[in-house]
């Protein structure tokens, strides 16, 4: 139970919030979507809950004001956050937390850490987002690091329900969705007594509603990446954001810098490193060395055999070799995210915390992140209608830089053979320049557009046909020759397009031109990925096994995922 912990207060009339939450324009939707709350057994269980987030307003769906993020009269209000945890007891004061931030490779450095800290037995609390198929899978606590357990954060709510009231009262119905759980997340940590918590930022650093951490809770900072994700809630420039991100840093407590960043970005991070007096670890140290040795398979999976080697006598005196560690997550990216998270372990090593170098690699090599780089199995691949003849990759790459990290698997995994993309992306990312790096590598045979649900709508949701403009485009400019053949509807549209394409080219050795289309109407459908799958075997002919990656949008992997569930 709560008690002392969160001050007696008075319960919101009946209806209460919903009431005051349409008097300031937030419309309560019905039903629970993937992206949204949770799946469809999650319902009954919490579903009081998950009606109750749905109200509060939602910046994942509608997307992220302009300047939200810096610094500045148009960041959001970090007070408000100080405020409802003050009403829950200032359970961030509980615990000693690592903060990470970073455009990319902040949730795959937070997994790994967590999974070092698990691997040498303490209690872990790790705080991340988004999800893919339920809420739950951004909070996880104690040793096994799955979602948190329905029960458990029933009863969280329901003991904190009274305050989170109040406060939303008190703040005339401008908590929002992810202030909450965030607030959910420190109680549930406090609760536990864990003994350390991974905190991953939602949006930027500085006016992020995880950026609550003081520095006498602040074990290390973690910042991974700095790229153009975001630009218009983060200031409109990498400067802008990078001065966001370095925002968590804080005063006399180390920061473990990623990268590698561009000369300009890492000296902001360094500077407001030097104005608070925290040490600088970089895992881009001259004496850091990694490289990966081969791509092996084991059950239908692959993952990548690394060395590293970190040897660092900088601020902080860092000191591991790891001559054979096998990593799930796979490419270049993913080898450095772990890099950096093994960084940030011999930091707190240095610290005083007991951390082995056998809990560090065991730590690593237990790590995988479904939806990044994730192949599905044969038995997957046949519940979603294949027959065998494909391999389905699913990423969530969304942005220019995952998009090139994406294709560097790809090159890896499967240089050669026919390969389908099936892209789905919201209407706040960067299409061209997505479609430019995919394109940039092994050209795709078909390329499929489709509309990603974004957090459970569609305001988000970048049409299909507006999307196969771009790809085209994208195409010219690269000299890349295809066939536009419009619409798809259902996996069964393929049967009737074999005239475009022609039979496959083996005698000639010239490739056919890339096919290009998109799903007629709706969000995506699994349909889609057998459409691809049977206009490779058209373009390739079944000779050639293939592989279909979606990707695009971590929602449109979500979806994929729920279709699997399902079943």
């Amino acid at each position: 139970m709560l008690g002392h912990r969160i001050p007696a207060t008075l319960r919101l009339p009946r209806g209460g919030l919903l009431l005051l939450l349409e008097r300031k324009g937030i419309t309560a939707r019905r039903g629970v979507s993937v992206m949204a709350g949770g799946g469809e057994a999650e319902e009954g269980p919490l579903g009081g809950f998950l009606e109750y987030m749905e109200r509060l307003r939602n910046y994942e769906r509608s997307g992220v004001p302009r300047g939200a993020g810096t610094d500045s009269d148009d960041g959001f209000d970090l007070g408000r956050m100080r405020r409802l945890l003050r009403r829950l007891g200032d359970p961030h004061t509980h615990f000693p937390a690592v903060h990470i931030a970073g455009t990319k490779g902040k949730g795959s450095t937070a997994a790994f850490l967590s999974n070092i800290m698990r691997a040498q037995g303490y209690n872990v609390g790790c705080y991340s987002s988004p999800h893919l198929l339920t809420i739950r899978e951004r909070i996880s606590v104690g040793n096994d690091g799955g979602p948190v357990p329905v029960g458990l954060l029933s009863d969280l709510f329901d003991e904190a329900k009274e305050a989170i009231d109040e406060a939303i009262e008190s703040e005339n119905g401008s908590l929002t969705h992810f202030e909450v759980f965030t607030a959910l997340s420190f109680l549930l940590f406090s609760q536990e007594n864990v003994d350390i918590a991974i905190i991953e930022a939602g949006l930027g650093g500085a006016r992020d509603a995880t950026n609550v951490i003081r520095s006498t809770e602040l074990a290390a900072s973690v910042i991974t990446t700095v790229g153009r994700e975001h630009l218009a809630a983060l200031g409109g420039s990498l400067q802008s954001i990078a001065i966001a991100k370095s925002g968590i840093i804080k005063q006399g407590r180390p920061v473990v810098i990623g990268g590698p960043f561009a000369a300009d970005i890492e000296q902001i991070i360094r500077d407001r490193a030097f104005l608070t007096q925290s040490p600088v670890i970089s895992a881009c140290d001259p004496g850091v060395k990694s490289f990966t040795k081969c791509i092996d398979w084991d059950n239908g999976k692959p993952y990548q055999r690394c060395y590293i080697n970190i040897k660092i006598s900088n601020d902080v005196p860092l000191s591991i070799e790891m001559q054979d560690i096998n990593l799930q997550l796979l490419g270049d990216h993913q080898r450095q995210n772990a890099v950096t998270a093994a960084c940030a372990a011999l930091c707190l090593r240095s610290e005083g915390w007991d951390i082995s170098d056998a809990s560090i690699q065991a730590g690593l090599e237990e790590t995988q992140l479904p939806g990044r780089s994730q192949f599905l199995t044969a038995e997957e691949a046949s519940v979603l209608g294949l027959n065998g003849a494909s391999t389905v990759l699913i990423d969530g790459a969304h942005t220019e830089e995952s998009a090139k990290a994406l294709s560097g698997v790809i090159k890896t995994v499967r240089p050669e053979g026919p390969l389908a993309l099936v892209v789905g992306m919201a209407t706040d990312k960067e299409h061209l320049a997505f479609a430019e790096q995919l394109l940039s590598g092994q050209t795709p045979d078909v390329v499929l557009l489709t509309e990603a649900s974004i957090a459970g709508g569609t305001s988000r949701a970048m049409p299909a046909s507006s999307l196969k403009e771009v790809w085209i485009a994208a195409a010219r400019d690269h000299g890349i020759e295809c066939v536009d053949i419009g619409g798809v509807s259902g996996a069964e549209a393929p049967e009737h397009i074999g005239d475009l394409l022609g039979s496959p080219s083996s005698s000639s050795g010239r490739k056919p031109p890339m096919v290009i289309g998109c799903q007629d109407e709706g969000p995506f459908s699994s349909n889609l990925i057998i459409a691809a799958s049977r206009l490779l075997e058209k373009s390739r002919g079944r000779a050639h096994p293939g592989l279909i990656c979606v990707t695009g949008s971590l929602h449109l992997v979500g979806a994929v995922l729920q279709q699997l569930g399902r079943h």
